[in-house]
């Protein structure tokens, strides 16, 4: 691959332009190129670049396995993971993923995004995907009706400009949202706004009972809607993150550091834990994350991933949600380019949002305290608890599973039945 497009065509034709190249432009074109379909993929950014979101769920090997590029990233030596843990005050559980009710893989890793999407892309553009750097989208026309050809405008960095016509685009930029900004998509989420402050450090971390397997999901001791992940790397590094309403961070005084640890102070078990702990990384802060759409897919474009709707970084949906986007959407999109008929809010909108809305009841029931309850409920049913676990682990699609098909009153059953038998006790 070319990064350098002097010489590049004014108009290109291909069969499928994906806008970005994070994990599901990667595992969509790869997909689509082994179908046999030609595939650009057009990037605004170089890899590496950094992007939060390390802590992979197991649902997302499965995807990572189809588009054949398990082996590069299981040599790339990241930190194995096969649960989540959870602390709120004195309270400890986990979540072994091995333990779920869904079939599927059982284990995933903790990944620094720089070097996990490089290695998802080179391994796209090894298979034969054209992947360009540097080159951003400045506008797209669909033409008089849907059975037109997109035509996007594309600038790289030299401020050439260059058209490509497609038969179909998927928007696969994340947080960039190329397409619902350019087509005025945009809609509020249904959550609440919220931020987060976050950071790579030298955890430095001495304590013997530390799971460096597991993601720590920790509870604000007297704030039940403020978090904290922690992501242990191979390499003896951690993601740090606190989440929580704009009001309740902005109260805290300084830089985006200095909030950072005054946020992680209030929390004896990360104090401990984090006591000699030295940033390698200028903290970021996101603001206002959860994004919806009005409309996911047409007969001319989709949107993958976060480019679509992002919910919350609680339960690190947020690749799973990207790969199953990409999967689901590269399934439909090879019916639809080999001539079949394919409704695409009835084969891609709505069973995508199936998963997405399962993950929706869990978010929204983790910070009004409902999930909190059961997941830190001292006497779990083990069957109930596994079904649970699939929808950690990812298996959000599962509608074998009652707690997907039915999430939300199954969910209020069981807390119900948890708070009753709390106070009985």
């Amino acid at each position: 691959m070319d990064e350098n497009s002097a010489n590049l065509p004014q108009h290109l034709h291909v069969d499928v332009v994906i806008i970005g190249a994070g994990p599901s432009g990667a595992v969509a074109a790869s997909l689509l190129h082994q179908q046999g379909k030609c595939v650009l993929v057009v990037e605004k950014q170089h890899f590496p670049r950094f992007s939060i979101g390390e802590s992979l769920l197991p649902c997302c090997m499965q995807f990572i396995e189809q588009a054949g590029m398990l082996p590069a990233v299981e040599a790339a030596g990241f930190q194995f993971k096969n649960g989540a843990a959870f602390r709120r005050n004195n309270q400890y559980t986990t979540f072994n993923f091995t333990e779920k009710f869904t079939p599927g893989p059982g284990t995933t890793f903790q990944v620094q995004r720089g070097q996990f999407d490089k290695i998802l892309a080179d391994t796209a553009v090894s298979q034969g995907v054209e992947i360009r750097y540097g080159h951003s989208v400045n506008a797209i026309d669909l033409g008089e009706n849907q059975h037109a050809s997109p035509v996007l405008t594309v600038t790289d960095e030299q401020a050439n400009s260059y058209q490509i016509t497609a038969q179909y685009v998927l928007d696969a930029s994340g947080f960039g949202r190329v397409l619902p900004r350019l087509l005025d998509l945009e809609q509020a989420s249904s959550l609440p706004s919220r931020s987060a402050i976050f950071t790579h450090i030298d955890d430095n971390i001495t304590d013997a009972n530390f799971d460096r397997e597991k993601i720590l999901i920790s509870v604000h001791p007297t704030q039940k809607d403020i978090w904290y992940w922690l992501i242990p790397f191979s390499n003896g590094r951690c993601s740090i993150g606190v989440v929580a309403e704009p009001h309740l961070i902005e109260h805290h005084q300084g830089d985006l550091e200095q909030q950072l640890w005054q946020l992680i102070n209030e929390e004896p078990g990360l104090k401990a834990l984090l006591s000699q702990a030295k940033v390698v990384q200028e903290c970021a802060t996101l603001k206002g994350y959860s994004a919806n759409v009005s409309t996911l897919a047409t007969p001319q474009f989709a949107l993958l991933g976060n480019a679509g709707e992002f919910l919350d970084p609680v339960f690190s949906s947020g690749v799973t949600i990207a790969m199953q986007s990409a999967q689901m959407a590269a399934t439909t999109l090879v019916k639809q380019l080999d001539g079949e008929q394919v409704d695409w809010e009835q084969d891609y909108a709505k069973p995508l949002m199936l998963g997405v809305n399962t993950f929706r009841t869990y978010v929204q029931a983790w910070y009004d305290g409902r999930f909190q309850d059961v997941i830190f409920y001292d006497d779990p049913n083990q069957t109930i608890k596994q079904m649970i676990c699939s929808i950690l682990a990812g298996y959000a699609w599962d509608t074998n599973n009652p707690f997907v098909k039915d999430s939300e009153r199954r969910l209020n059953m069981i807390v119900d039945l948890c708070r009753e038998q709390t106070i009985a006790s």
